[in-house]
This record gives C-alpha cells, structure tokens and sequence, in this order.
C-alpha cells in the first residue's frame, strides 16, 4: 500500500497534508526516511514510525453504537441525521458502515465496520444470525401468538415469515416481550404483530448473533468491539 495512503487511512491528515509530512522527514520506515508518497511499503510487515513513534496499522473497525431513535441506518443523506454524523473523526476515516438497517424509530444495537466480508456473512440470509428484539406491545400478547410466531406468521404481502421465538417478558393492556428472528424484512417485528392483531409502540434491538448490546452506553454512543467480540463473529 502507498505511505501516503497509510497515513490518510489512520487520521494523519489529507493526501495532500500526508505529503508535505513525508517531505519535512516526519516518516521513516524500517529506520529509513521516506519522502516519496508514492512509495509502496507492507503496513503489517515494515516497522513505520511518526516523529520517532511506532504507528500501529489496521485495516478494519468494528465499532457497537446504542443507535438513538431518528436516526437513520445509512452512510448518507442529504435531509436526515445518519448513525455516520454521530462518529468522531479519528473513526470516519476508516469509513465504516452500518451492517444491515435499524428503522429510524428503532434503537439499539448497531454494528458498523468497514469489513466487508464480515457483513456480508452476518447479513446473508443463508448464514441464519439470529436478531433478538425487546419490543414493547400495545394489546396483550398471548401464548397463542408464541404458537403462531413459531409457526411463521403471513405478512401483510403474503409472504410467511421463517419461525421466530417469542418470549412473554410481562401481559397485559401492553406488553413486554423479546423476540428473536433469523430474517430482516422491512420492518419484519412491527408487521409480525400487525399479522397477529397488535402494534409495537416501542422496538429495541439487544442482541445480534453472539454479540450483545453493551447496556452502559447511552443513545447515540458508540465503542470499539473488544478482541473477544470480534473473534465470536468472525467465528460464527
């Protein structure tokens, strides 16, 4: 990979400030100076050093946001807030995305990384990664709908949905329950209980695949999954 790339990548500045910091001898690379920004170097391989300091290169983030509500699950957008304005900018320059979509009204759990393969695989609807939901009904859900739920409900399409498990958190003119489905259609919880007669007033996601939502962060914070986080995805 190109010096210069290298830096821009880990927040050192633009291309163009990136270049006049290899030509005033700021970088060397394996004890050498280097003020070519065209030269190629193996960031995991050569030791690369910033006025005299070791730089620790990496390709990917992976980053867990509490999403807050009225945000929207995207990388941009020319009229709503998006979960990329709420990063700081020492983690914009790794261009991470969301994997896969929250409802602007849903909160919760949101993975955002710039691994490409590590979402498609958490996203493919072969791989079967369970999402586990804490929604909050308005109506009292029933053993009747832990049957129908677990038989696959049929949307307002037509299409029936793949089992989901539905757990009775607390009954009555509104409910609390936790459901876990291995599919995401649009807005797949809201129109399971639309099929079975209720309506969810309030939808959080806690849990995606083995990674859980970090409980201490408030709405619209953020922080990097821990080593043992990303090993359980990628292990998945």
């Amino acid at each position: 990979m190109r010096i210069d790339k290298v830096l821009a990548n880990l927040g050192y500045g633009s291309r163009k400030e990136v270049k006049k910091l290899l030509k005033d001898g700021a970088v060397k690379v394996n004890g050498e100076f280097i003020k070519d920004a065209k030269q190629h170097v193996n960031p995991k391989k050569d030791l690369i050093t910033f006025n005299g300091e070791e730089i620790q290169y990496r390709e990917f983030i992976y980053l867990m946001m509490n999403k807050p509500p009225g945000v929207i699950s995207a990388t941009e957008d020319s009229h709503e807030e998006t979960v990329i304005d709420l990063l700081e900018a020492e983690d914009l320059v790794f261009e991470p995305f969301p994997v896969g979509r929250l409802d602007k009204d849903t909160e919760g759990l949101l993975l955002l990384t710039n691994d490409g393969q590590l979402s498609h695989r958490l996203l493919s609807p072969k791989q079967h990664v369970p999402k586990t939901y804490f929604a909050v009904i308005e109506g009292e859900v029933t053993e009747q709908d832990i049957v129908s739920f677990k038989q696959g409900v049929t949307l307002d399409d037509g299409y029936k949905t793949k089992p989901g498990k539905l757990v009775i958190v607390k009954s009555g003119l509104t409910s609390d329950i936790e459901l876990t489905i291995i599919e995401g259609k649009f807005h797949q919880v809201k129109r399971m209980f639309l099929a079975v007669g209720k309506r969810v007033v309030y939808l959080k996601r806690i849990s995606m695949g083995p990674l859980q939502l970090d409980e201490t962060l408030e709405l619209g914070e953020y922080r990097e999954l821990t080593d043992e986080e990303i090993d359980l995805l990628q292990n998945l």
